[in-house]
């Protein structure tokens, strides 16, 4: 298993992220692509995992906000790749970046039925839940030491 980072949209790891995103988000889920595929900056990094056979299985992205804050999302596995512990192996590689580049939270807006995913990880819910791309979300964050 391999993580790879890139803030370029015109690198590999970009296109894999969004072939994930696609795949888990619009065919998947049925989210409007409109919705789904935004516009990005520089400053918004990709990961992707890639499995024992080098092949791309999941993805977030990452992004910096006002106040020492961090904005994780489209946080994303295939289906078949699901349950060998990805997503949380991305996750904690953001928390372990976000703290060693010295940003003091992270902010996430998690489907409502990956609230519980985001919890074992130490993120807690704020606030009332909100709809997004017609799916029910929690905000959450974690902060960092």
């Amino acid at each position: 298993m391999e993580i790879k980072t890139s803030n370029q949209t015109d690198s590999a790891v970009y296109a894999d992220a969004i072939m994930l995103r696609r795949a888990v988000f619009i065919e998947e889920q049925h989210i409007d692509p409109a919705d789904e595929l935004d516009t990005v900056t520089s400053t918004t990094w990709h990961y992707v995992l890639y499995d024992d056979t080098a092949a791309a299985v999941a993805t977030a992205r990452m992004t910096p906000e006002a106040g020492q804050q961090l904005h994780i999302q489209r946080v994303a596995t295939l289906k078949s790749a699901r349950g060998h512990g990805y997503a949380q192996a991305i996750i904690k590689r953001m928390i372990q970046d976000a703290q060693q580049q010295g940003y003091r939270q992270l902010v996430l807006g998690a489907q409502v039925t990956a609230q519980s995913f985001y919890s074992q990880l130490g993120f807690q819910p704020v606030g009332d839940r909100f709809m997004e791309a017609g799916l029910q979300h929690q905000e959450m964050v974690l902060v960092l030491n």
